[in-house]
């Protein structure tokens, strides 16, 4: 008896940590991923694949987006669930005149998935697929594809299914807004995609049958038996496009950008209006040199003419401080020669 009830503590205790491990993403990261400025297909009309087995929860198909092929189609499939969790779609919200995707998640509640209806249980608000019962899935077997020889665990409750098949929340959308419960679940411990979810979504955006550009909203593969299961008979073919399909007017990679460069032009125009105060200051220093030169040459001009002024200046207070040179004196004029006495009388 104290062995049994040892070892459901134990795995009581292991269950809690599974639990604490798997919730350790915050709400707070399940947010807007990728932004672009065209909007998703109609989802597909589809059928269900058969659960594999016990365990497995139910995840919608929905089209996802490839920087260079544009929007390609995740099949649905069934995958083995963290116990006790739900399953939170991803969905498309149109605002401010971009699609946001905003990613899926796991949860003790399926939260707000933009009253999108991806079928199978999920119509829009909630999840009527099946619920946790202790740690055993019990399916609804009105929107469930179970086998009742292979899975037990089944009931039946009547489910209204919402025929549209709009991929996208906003305007020209599905115009829904969470409840105050749905909002209360947001704030609820949340943990992303699993590895198997997220590598099928890898292995779907390498086939260029899933890409709508190819496909035109009707995919070869539209749902399949487990993740990454991409042909045999547990692979289901899309029956109809969910609606007329357009080809985009823009190229990927020129919707995605503009996606990402929203807001960039008020960013960045504190940037720009520096660079043209920078080019103006690059404009300037042109011209400042050659002034700059001139206003050198013309201060050395100054300079030695003003050196040379004066030198002369203290050259010539030099020249005043010498004494005077004295004049030559003359020499005495030499006295007149007297004539002889009786020359001139002779001549008379």
């Amino acid at each position: 008896m104290n062995r049994s009830v040892r070892g459901l503590v134990l795995g009581m205790l292991m269950l809690a940590v599974a639990m604490l491990s798997l919730s350790a993403t915050s709400s707070a990261q399940i947010g807007i991923g990728i932004s672009v400025r065209i909007g998703p297909p109609a989802l597909p009309v589809y059928e269900q694949p058969i659960c594999p087995g016990a365990g497995y929860l139910w995840t919608p198909g929905y089209w996802a987006w490839n920087d260079v092929g544009g929007y390609y189609w995740v099949p649905g499939t069934w995958v083995v669930a963290p116990v006790g969790l739900l399953w939170t779609p991803g969905y498309w919200g149109f605002a401010g005149g971009f699609y946001g995707w905003h990613a899926g998640y796991w949860g003790p509640h399926v939260g707000f998935y933009g009253g999108i209806n991806y079928g199978f249980g999920y119509g829009g608000v909630g999840f009527a697929g099946g619920e946790w019962r202790g740690g055993a899935f019990f399916y609804n077997r009105e929107v469930m594809h179970v086998d009742v020889h292979s899975v037990t665990n089944v009931y039946s409750r009547t489910v209204i299914v919402n025929n549209t098949h709009v991929a996208f929340n906003g305007p020209g959308g599905i115009e829904a807004r969470p409840s105050a419960q749905e909002e209360a679940y947001a704030h609820e411990s949340h943990t992303a995609a699993l590895a198997a979810q997220t590598e099928h979504e890898h292995a779907a955006s390498q086939n260029r049958q899933l890409f709508a550009s190819e496909n035109h909203g009707r995919p070869a593969i539209a749902a399949t038996g487990r993740p990454g299961e991409f042909s045999g008979r547990n692979v289901i073919k899309a029956r109809e496009a969910g609606g007329e399909y357009h080809e985009p007017k823009i190229s990927p990679r020129e919707a995605r950008a503009s996606g990402e460069n929203r807001g960039e032009a008020v960013r960045n125009e504190p940037a720009r209006n520096e660079a043209a105060r920078n080019a103006a200051r690059t404009d300037r220093p042109a011209a400042r040199p050659e002034n700059h030169e001139a206003r050198t040459n013309e201060a050395r001009s100054n300079e030695r003419h003003s050196n040379e002024a004066e030198n002369r200046s203290q050259k010539s207070a030099h020249e005043n401080s010498k004494p005077p040179k004295q004049e030559k004196q003359q020499k005495p004029a030499k006295p007149a020669k007297q004539e002889k006495p009786g020359k001139h009388e002779g001549r008379g």
